[in-house]
């Protein structure tokens, strides 16, 4: 097992304070946990089937699990490990779900409101139109290209990038090795540079 440093042992011991907290029924200690990986949990969810609507949809989901599952928590694996399977396991059936259904699935941007396009955009404010076209069109190929990823790539990619999750919680989460879980990401990255270096060579010129 990987060795946590001091901070990450302290934040892991907190998490499982907290849910402990939560299985004696403690909804204070509930709201905290939310509060804490309601943005991160959406983020990944959204990635996942890029769906701004769903995704918050999955992420109520996932905490009502935690909160129905409570009263059986028991600290086996790091919070966020637990948390992050339980919203893969509800992206995967949403997925089947939209497989049954393709022409729910047409839509692969996700639907952002005026509020979160400026703050998605507040970053770039001193950009040319140029450069902000090319930089949308870059987004928009990675995210592509992303989703065309085998699952099992695209969320060790995104748990591990986004999330900034260890191979070891990666792989706890999709039920693979640590030398499997790096397989994974390594595979997922260099097939993500070879869908766009194309586009990157292109750019340069």
């Amino acid at each position: 097992m990987a060795e946590m440093n001091p901070p990450q042992r302290a934040e892991q011991e907190e998490d499982i304070d907290l849910m402990l907290q939560v299985s004696r029924g403690d909804l204070e200690a509930f709201e905290e946990l939310v509060k804490k990986y309601q943005n991160p949990i959406q983020d990944f969810v959204a990635r996942q089937i890029r769906d701004a609507a769903e995704a918050e949809d999955i992420t109520q989901k996932v905490f009502i699990q935690i909160l129905r599952a409570a009263k059986r928590y028991r600290p086996t694996a790091k919070f966020s490990t637990w948390l992050f399977t339980i919203a893969r396991n509800l992206c995967l059936n949403e997925i089947r779900r939209r497989s049954r259904k393709p022409s729910q699935a047409l839509d692969l941007t996700p639907d952002l409101t005026s509020e979160d396009k400026a703050q998605h955009h507040s970053g770039w404010s001193d950009e040319s139109p140029t450069q902000s076209v090319l930089r949308q069109e870059l987004e928009d190929k990675i995210e592509t290209a992303l989703q065309q990823l085998p699952e099992q790539q695209r969320t060790a990619l995104l748990l591990l990038d986004r999330q900034g999750l260890s191979y070891e919680e990666i792989g706890q989460t999709i039920s693979k090795s640590i030398s499997a879980t790096k397989s994974l990401i390594h595979r997922a990255r260099e097939t993500l540079k070879a869908e766009l270096r194309p586009y990157l060579d292109d750019s340069r010129n």
